[in-house]
């Protein structure tokens, strides 16, 4: 009993970890930049009404503005005619915070468009990994062939490689060639993935060889095996590899923030946070964490989805 407390407190301690940056993303997202600073408000702020400085200022009044609404203030000066115009304009930029901070994430930065962006990258790198993966599992699991362990072993070599340790040269590759600021440059690099080959391998050393056979016997080729025999009982392998891999290159900062450098077009979600960061005042803390949670809110509800799948896939793959 006493064990099993144990193992209780330390997995609740585990998820209060790992959940208390999200409840400070969602909460900083809907309070205003006051309570952001003063660190109150509770979880959803007080929504009393706030005033958008940046409205304010773009609305500010002018000397022309003054001379036209001085029929509607008769009997003031320049100066009350201004305090009145100012104060009409605070009123039209009044608005809750949770209402500005959303607002903001949509239009201070084109965020739908990283968004697409982030949909475009993910989906193509998903799909090439998983044309050049499977094959190659295949072949790792099923085909005997000299060298097979010795390839089997480079992959594992190849999954101890960090990222930061190649990246010089692939930009410097994609740099001459030109593909830099372009969707290739986001891509290429990154569609063969050792760790999908190594996960799809695994999960094959699961499957029965007399399937494998009968298919043979059929007159089918090892392609054919590959794409309509191995492809369909392996769907709960590709939905855990598509969680490692979407997440991976969807959270991505580091790759998009070398190769994209002159064209906003291009910044995927991450990227879009930079356009928030200039306020050292931490009056745009709200509309920067608005975009984070409208950024990870597609992978938790793509991973609440896939869950009971994703479980299964990783379960199956570390079987054998």
């Amino acid at each position: 009993m006493t064990r099993d407390w144990l193992k209780h407190l330390i997995l609740i301690l585990g998820a209060i970890i790992v959940l208390a940056p999200f409840y400070m993303m969602v909460s900083y997202s809907f309070k205003s930049p006051g309570e952001i600073d003063r660190g109150e408000g509770g979880f959803f702020g007080r929504q009393e009404m706030m005033i958008d400085p940046r409205c304010v200022a773009l609305r500010q009044p002018d000397r022309a503005d003054i001379e036209a609404a001085r029929s509607q203030f008769p009997g003031q000066d320049d100066a009350g005619v201004q305090s009145a115009l100012l104060a009409e304009t605070e009123a039209a930029c009044s608005i809750r915070p949770a209402v500005f901070n959303y607002t903001k994430a949509f239009t201070e930065a084109p965020l739908l468009r990283y968004l697409l962006n982030g949909v475009i990258v993910t989906v193509s790198i998903f799909l090439i990994q998983i044309v050049v993966a499977l094959p190659a599992a295949y072949a790792l699991a099923k085909l005997r062939f000299w060298g097979r362990e010795a390839v089997f072993g480079l992959v594992l070599f190849c999954l101890l490689i960090p990222v930061h340790a190649i990246a010089l040269p692939l930009y410097i590759m994609l740099a001459k060639l030109g593909l830099t600021n372009t969707y290739a440059a986001l891509v290429v690099p990154w569609t063969i993935s050792v760790f999908g080959i190594f996960l799809m391998r695994q999960f094959f050393m699961t499957v029965p060889d007399d399937l494998i056979d009968a298919a043979r016997m059929d007159g089918m080729s090892e392609f054919a095996i590959v794409w309509r025999v191995m492809l369909p009982t392996a769907i709960p392998a590709l939905l855990a590899f598509a969680i490692f891999s979407i997440v991976a290159h969807w959270n991505d900062y580091f790759w998009p923030r070398i190769v994209v450098t002159g064209n906003r077009d291009l910044f995927t979600p991450p990227l879009g946070l930079r356009e928030f960061k200039g306020d050292g005042d931490g009056s745009f803390f709200g509309p920067m964490m608005a975009t984070a949670t409208v950024i990870v809110t597609p992978l938790i509800v793509a991973f609440l989805i896939a869950q009971r799948r994703f479980i299964e896939g990783i379960t199956l793959s570390g079987m054998k």
